[in-house]
């Protein structure tokens, strides 16, 4: 199967070196509401699609409320009414959240709304805390999840393609919408059905993906020290399959862009600050630029806050630009997501605006 059917291997645009896309996690930002971030990232899906970025994921996160991305396949929904090519996905559903079958038709549903432009990232981090994995999974077994994901991969590919052999419990249990709608009387096969991506941070997913011959997407926004050897590994360990004949690897990235150097600087502290609550059990709304800069920061958060900035790519549009240049050309990378992590959508906004400027992609 030749790969740009699925659409996996996107066009470049402009002087990018590698396509771009969006990796939404719908910020709610000090004052605003889960409202105000979803009507943001539908202005952003729009924007993108115009400018030419590839493709728009969603992430799964849970009981953070800066974060209204709780549900991808919703958000993907909404979104999809609201576009007509830009390819739409998650980035990622956390598979051990979910039972298999529930995603295929999730995705499924997703595939007859916008058919030929769905993708299908899967994790296995719960994308949030211990308790409220337990939850979401109604079980104290938290390991359980994860180390189960290769069963749990394979099970939710047969559901997708309806092949589970004869003699399996599941043979006469279809996913719908599905394959099974096709051999009905009267039924039509559909061309397509959402390619699945595997997520990481690490080398599980990478090698997992390397030997099943899938597209990996890996988490250099929060995970840079691992990139290239968990991308290394990747396409040491890929083997050739009916999707991919050689290996294509994206990763996540931390952009932001604005006219001017400070307030670049000024955006990502209040993004710094929110994370610095995050990993210390104080999960809250994006604090504002403002709020940021009156802050006193101890010693350990300054010592954080460097560290996670010197991944962050920001300033102008032409130092963004030369921060993705340089970030393509070491890792190899076939594919740059964009994440921009902000306050205000109105910033977010702007940045894959100026972004799509700095490489001459397509003018909205």
């Amino acid at each position: 199967m030749d790969p740009t059917d699925d659409g996996i291997r996107g066009e470049r645009h402009g002087t990018a070196p590698v396509p771009l896309s969006v990796l939404d996690l719908v910020t709610v930002g000090a004052g605003r509401t889960a409202t105000d971030a979803l009507r943001t990232s539908v202005d952003i899906a729009k924007l993108a699609e115009a400018r030419g970025y590839h493709r728009y994921w969603v992430a799964e996160h849970h009981s953070m409320p800066g974060v209204a991305s709780s549900s991808p396949a919703v958000i993907l929904a909404h979104l999809a009414a609201h576009t007509g090519r830009i390819r739409l996905g998650s980035g990622g559903v956390m598979l051990p959240n979910h039972a298999p079958l529930v995603i295929a038709e999730q995705f499924g549903t997703l595939e007859a709304m916008a058919p030929g432009r769905v993708d299908l990232g899967l994790g296995r981090a719960p994308g949030t805390d211990g308790a409220t994995a337990a939850a979401l999974r109604r079980t104290e077994r938290l390991g359980e999840g994860a180390d189960e994901f290769p069963q749990q991969l394979a099970e939710l590919t047969r559901f997708l393609d309806d092949d589970f052999p004869d003699g399996h419990p599941y043979r006469r249990i279809h996913a719908v919408p599905g394959p099974i709608q096709a051999t009905s009387p009267g039924g039509v096969q559909s061309t397509h059905r959402p390619p699945i991506w595997l997520l990481g941070s690490s080398g599980f997913s990478a090698r997992l993906a390397g030997a099943l011959g899938l597209p990996f997407a890996f988490a250099h926004h929060f995970s840079a020290q691992n990139t290239i050897p968990a991308l290394d590994l990747y396409r040491e360990s890929f083997k050739p399959s009916a999707l991919l004949d050689a290996p294509y690897a994206l990763i996540g990235v931390s952009a932001l862009a604005t006219e001017d150097e400070d307030e670049a600087r000024r955006q990502v502290m209040a993004a710094a600050l929110n994370m610095v609550r995050l990993r210390t059990g104080r999960p809250g709304l994006v604090p504002t630029p403002e709020e940021a800069a009156a802050h006193q920061f101890s010693e350990m958060e300054r010592e954080f806050i460097t560290s996670w900035n010197s991944n962050v790519i920001h300033g102008t549009p032409d130092q963004v630009r030369g921060g993705l240049d340089d970030l393509a050309k070491r890792t190899g990378a076939d594919e740059l997501m964009l994440t921009a992590n902000a306050h205000s959508g109105e910033a977010r906004l702007r940045s894959y605006d100026l972004i799509a400027d700095a490489y001459g992609l397509p003018k909205a």
